[in-house]
């Protein structure tokens, strides 16, 4: 198969058959194609998109380049996904929450891109946490928790980690398909049954605009159902640090918090819940969604979803205590400061990018891939929209590695949080689309 020849059919806007994408992927993946005409062909789409059975063969050409996991039993085999977001700690509740009823969740993450967090980033807060287990453990862990959090395997999705690395560099990670492609051909491979979608919209969020999120949710619902994964996708606000905390192990702590009842955020609350509802819903659990909340509630309150969060950190080699002493398991920063309010007012607007952004400055995310993380990091009570604050209040606490980097976070939060007049009250859940 000529590539360049594919290659110049999407360039100029032809839709590709299925063959010709089986080659290209193929080629992707055993690296017969260059990293130029990777590049090209990234970019031809980018630039010409794709339509939705031409994304459908590429996600499922993707998925097809590795292994599929298979998954023994009666259970069904569920998870959740989002495209990124600050203070985005939802999968470490939801995925012990839906096994405590009755889901099998096989969750597969990601680490901290740009000013957005990373699940793996913050499990790897606990001491011992294995974030890439061999495929056997993986399906062992699932098998005793009902649920494991771990990053992407060697074996899943291959073409994927090739193709991802050269749009990062090549300025073509915003493109609908591709974004679809990634997201499903790792989610397809890990044989689920059904599968709920989180995509962010806001300041915070890679979907800046609420149409930019519509068509990724419509694209993903769209494929994901087409390749025979019962889908649903719930556009949530980003327009402010989701819960009271942003960084690693600040966000593990609100975790436990939040499975244990000691505190527990009203809108990160109600993300947690509505994407749980519904993906007990597409998997066949819930009859409904006020059975689904209900079955939800019940875990919550009754420690079972404690419980198995426990379980699958012990079984991915954490503590056995860790719920019980956490505090003393995770890392503390040494210095810790109050970013106080500059003027007097309600908290009227916040740009939750350059909040994710401060964490990254703290050492908490990476500015190169090569980058360690300091787990210890972050920012913990951040005020949300709506807060009235005196002049001094604090806008949030800083966990800093030295004095220099705490003030330079203070200084990012100041700038990036706006006092003014009380906006009007926002839902944290937007809009269903199935």
């Amino acid at each position: 198969m000529n590539l360049a020849e594919i290659i110049r059919a999407k360039r100029d806007g032809g839709a590709l058959p299925r063959a010709d994408i089986d080659a290209m992927v193929t080629a992707i993946t055993d690296e017969s194609a260059s990293e130029g005409q990777v590049a090209a062909f990234a970019m031809a789409v980018f630039l010409r998109g794709m339509a939705t059975d031409e994304t459908v063969a590429l996600t499922e050409a993707m998925m097809r380049s590795g292994s599929k996991l298979d998954w023994p039993g009666e259970r069904p085999v569920v998870d959740k996904h989002s495209t990124g977001g600050v203070g985005d700690k939802v999968s470490l509740m939801l995925a012990p929450m839906v096994a405590a009823c009755g889901g099998a969740v096989p969750m597969i993450s990601g680490r901290g891109l740009g000013h957005t967090g990373g699940t793996l980033d913050k499990l790897e807060s606990i001491p011992g946490y294995d974030a890439t287990p061999g495929l056997d453990r993986f399906k062992e862990v699932v098998g005793d928790a009902g649920c494991a959090i771990i990053g992407q395997t060697a074996d899943l999705a291959p073409a994927d980690r090739r193709l991802y690395a050269i749009r990062d560099v090549t300025a073509t990670v915003e493109s609908i398909p591709l974004i679809t492609a990634s997201i499903l051909s790792k989610k397809l491979a890990a044989g689920l049954d059904a599968l709920v979608m989180d995509v962010k919209t806001g300041t915070g969020a890679f979907a800046a605009s609420l149409d930019m999120a519509l068509d990724l949710a419509r694209s993903i619902v769209s494929v994901a159902n087409g390749a025979g994964v019962n889908t649903a996708a719930l556009i949530t606000d980003m327009n402010q640090v989701l819960g009271a905390t942003a960084g690693n192990a600040v966000e593990v702590r609100e975790t436990v918090n939040y499975l244990t009842g000691a505190r527990r955020d009203e809108r990160l609350h109600d993300v947690v819940m509505a994407l749980a509802a519904r993906l007990l819903r597409l998997g066949g659990l819930a009859t409904d969604d006020g059975d689904a909340r209900a079955q939800l509630q019940a875990a919550l309150d009754d420690g079972r979803a404690t419980e198995r969060f426990q379980r699958m950190v012990a079984a991915l080699g954490g503590p056995a205590d860790f719920v019980e002493r956490h505090d003393s398991y995770l890392a503390q920063a040494p210095v810790t400061r109050p970013v106080p309010a500059p003027t007097s007012g309600a908290v009227a607007a916040m740009d939750a990018r350059a909040v994710g952004l401060a964490v990254v400055m703290l050492g908490g995310g990476r500015q190169r891939p090569s980058d360690a993380v300091d787990h210890r990091v972050g920012l913990t009570d951040v005020v949300g929209l709506g807060t009235e604050l005196s002049a001094g209040d604090p806008l949030a606490l800083v966990h800093a590695a030295d004095d220099a980097a705490a003030s330079a976070a203070s200084a990012a939060i100041q700038g990036a949080v706006e006092i003014g007049d009380a906006p009007a009250a926002r839902s944290a859940v937007i809009e269903l689309i199935e």
